[in-house]
């Protein structure tokens, strides 16, 4: 949405606010919705330079690099402030934000949730701008921020249980959140903040489902103390990434029964046995009804073609990168033009459906700690392709395969 600062109409400040995104399974840094087609995150140069210096290849499996905005904290007249970025110039109409978004489902359900309770919380005053444009999304995330008490008691209960189903994933709010504050207690009001700009990449689904994977066995960048190196070889060596060479960081799926999410977070992930893995995979791909064995093969194929890329870039090392796998929750018509039921109508290309949507998606995200010859401010240079992720990688990619010979 393009706003504007109505406190000096003569000095007016145009830019657009940005809302959360609502499909965040996991990470620990807020990503916020710029436009439909558009997300964003707090830069990190050496992210920024590996997706300028990205292989032809890796493009694919990559979300696409749109640059970098100036993205400030602004306050109106009523004390209330916004993350507010500056907006491109194909961007400057108002943002519309469908009624029908899961930003909507997501306000009803607080609505719904903290219905009745008392007593407000103090991080109303952090509460965002108001506008007669404002979006349900942002409305959201005011809402977010006063209930956060009531927020907080979906994701545990009493005994610090994970609640499993949900109408949304809170994840992404609990990181904007958490993002919100610093910025506020930590910096001036004014202050400007870059961001990257990048490609939503789910931006295609009705109730996108989506698998975040932490590939490798090694998660410390060479650049980390000695402190956090022992806490992340701490976490591999007690978590999947030490035997498969990959763990779950998050996950939504999509319970066409229920109509809802099934979110698991990193948490979950960590605790899981190699047994567990396998059963985490196979509840992803069940949407509650039956497992969505028409997804199999092209994830599979997917993966084979990012292994072959990664086996091709001598020198990078993608530590504490992860890895989605994305599909959509809301299944094809059941009939085709031509007659044929979803799963028996014919592919043009893997992962691809006959009517041109993309059936699956697999992309590579997060570079702040991926070193390669010639990156800025290398401290060790590698040989070879990144034998930690191609070992997850075949390891993720047999274990599809079990699910789909039915072992």
């Amino acid at each position: 949405m393009v706003v504007q600062d109505s406190t000096d109409a003569g000095d007016a400040r145009v830019g657009v606010r940005l809302e959360p995104f609502l499909h965040q399974v996991g990470g620990h840094l807020s990503v916020m919705k710029y436009d439909e087609h558009t997300v964003c995150k707090p830069l990190i140069f050496r992210e920024q330079r590996f997706y300028e210096s990205l292989p032809l290849a890796m493009k694919r499996f990559t979300p696409q690099y749109k640059g970098t905005i100036t993205v400030h904290l602004q306050k109106d007249s009523r004390g209330h402030l916004s993350l507010v970025a500056n907006p491109l110039k194909e961007n400057r109409g108002p943002f519309k934000v469908s009624t029908e978004s899961a930003a909507v489902a997501l306000w009803q359900t607080l609505q719904q949730t903290t219905s009745g309770s008392g007593g407000v919380h103090p991080l109303t005053q952090w509460q965002l701008a108001h506008s007669l444009e404002e979006s349900p999304a942002t409305t959201l995330l005011r809402s977010e921020f006063q209930l956060n008490a009531q927020v907080s008691s979906l994701v545990e209960d009493a005994k610090g249980n994970q609640s499993e189903r949900r109408s949304f994933n809170p994840w992404g709010l609990q990181c904007h959140q958490a993002h919100l504050t610093r910025l506020c207690t930590e910096y001036p009001e004014n202050k400007r903040h870059r961001f990257l700009l990048l490609e939503n990449v789910v931006s295609q689904y009705k109730h996108p489902c989506i698998l975040d994977l932490k590939m490798g066995t090694r998660q410390h960048g060479d650049d980390v103390s000695e402190e956090k190196k022992a806490r992340h070889m701490r976490k591999c060596a007690q978590s999947t990434s030490a035997c498969l060479g990959v763990r779950i960081c998050g996950m939504q799926v999509y319970q066409v029964d229920k109509k809802h999410f099934l979110c698991k977070d990193k948490y979950y992930g960590r605790k899981l046995s190699v047994e567990g893995f396998r059963q985490a995979l196979h509840q992803f791909l069940h949407d509650g009804t039956r497992l969505r064995t028409e997804l199999l093969e092209p994830i599979q194929h997917q993966l084979r073609a990012l292994l072959s890329v990664i086996r091709s870039q001598s020198s990078y090392r993608f530590y504490s990168s992860s890895l989605l796998i994305i599909y959509d929750g809301q299944e094809l018509p059941e009939r085709t033009p031509g007659g044929l039921h979803s799963q028996e109508a014919p592919q043009t290309t893997h992962g691809i459906s006959a009517g041109g949507l993309t059936k699956v998606d697999i992309r590579m995200i997060d570079f702040a700690h991926t070193t390669y010859k010639g990156s800025w401010n290398e401290h060790t240079t590698y040989d070879g392709p990144d034998p930690g992720y191609i070992f997850g990688l075949e390891n993720l990619i047999q274990i599809l395969q079990d699910i789909q010979e039915g072992e």
